[in-house]
């Protein structure tokens, strides 16, 4: 059966047959005045998912390809359908957003080995971070996503989870869902990355298209050494191309990327500032049950323990 004739199915047994989807008008009164609600939010279940749960929706991640280091995979589903994922991953060893919020966390001079070993078992054991957050198209703009970013966090079961995003500057579903913000902060490389920008392109930095058109435009040998130029910049500068199995590839990684690939990877390192948030876990520690529905999030404040789950 198809899922709009399961949609149709579970309505007639509740005798709603004119249409699926209710719609509350709101009160004229404003001091009666209630948000509007999308009718099937109760049915819809937040739980443990897979890997196939993100291959199903990932095309419509901005970040489609790839998943975290040590994934845990969660799941809204709408009648045993998928509609919404989100992939929490291991925490960064060093974050400098990190250590405004937790200063005790920052790295001092005269830390030792074992120092720095306890801090990222500390890491490891206290904290995740949110690392894809997708919802079906059909399922967006009615509060589905902060709802289930609340529950993920909490049925992590850890004390602290982490968020890094640039669109929570122009939508804050994470600060609905309870996470708290350090102030947004240029990338490390800002300086010398918008320097480097400035030095080998007429184009402004932050201009995709401009950049790569003004690199298509070279030829022969000129087109080549800017090539070289990025790709070695990139390297050197790129705490991603320097860090775990990465580091022991050389250039080879770079060397295989496109022209525009090459590009919006310079630009990220450079213009990027994704604001840091964390969530500060109630529920950490505490047993929650293996699927809970996504209205479970209205029962208290974003930020108390859960009631009568």
């Amino acid at each position: 059966m198809t899922f709009a004739g399961k949609l149709a199915d579970a309505y007639r047994e509740t005798g709603a047959t004119d249409a699926l989807v209710e719609r509350r008008m709101r009160p004229s009164d404003p001091l009666t005045r209630s948000a509007a609600r999308f009718s099937l939010l109760n049915d819809m279940i937040v739980s443990r998912g897979d890997k196939s749960d993100w291959d199903l929706l990932h095309e419509l991640h901005y970040k489609a390809d790839g998943t975290p280091f040590a994934p845990h995979f969660y799941k809204t589903t709408l009648y045993g359908e998928t509609i919404g994922v989100t992939v929490t991953g291991t925490p960064k060893g060093l974050l400098k957003e990190r250590h405004v919020a937790f200063p005790r966390l920052k790295p001092k001079s005269g830390d030792n080995k074992l120092i720095n070993t306890h801090r990222y078992h500390f890491l490891n054991q206290n904290f995740r971070v949110i690392s894809r957050h997708v919802f079906d198209t059909r399922f967006r703009g009615i509060s589905c996503g902060y709802r289930m970013l609340n529950l993920v966090a909490r049925m992590e079961g850890l004390p602290f989870m982490e968020i890094q995003s640039s669109m929570s500057k122009f939508n804050h579903f994470a600060q609905k869902a309870g996470f708290r913000f350090v102030a947004p902060m240029n990338s490390n490389k800002f300086d010398k990355g918008v320097l480097f920008f400035l030095e080998h392109f007429d184009a402004s930095p932050q201009d995709y298209e401009g950049v790569v058109a003004e690199l298509s435009s070279k030829e022969g040998l000129e087109r080549e050494k800017l090539l070289a130029a990025c790709r070695h910049f990139y390297f050197h500068n790129s705490a991603l191309e320097r860090t775990g199995a990465k580091r022991h590839n050389g250039h080879s990684t770079i060397d295989l990327m496109s022209d525009r690939v090459l590009i919006k990877n310079l630009q990220q390192m450079t213009l990027a500032s994704p604001m840091y948030g964390v969530f500060l876990n109630p529920d950490a520690g505490t047993p929650l049950p293996t699927e809970i529905p996504l209205t479970a999030f209205d029962s208290q404040p974003p930020t108390e323990k859960f009631h009568d789950l």
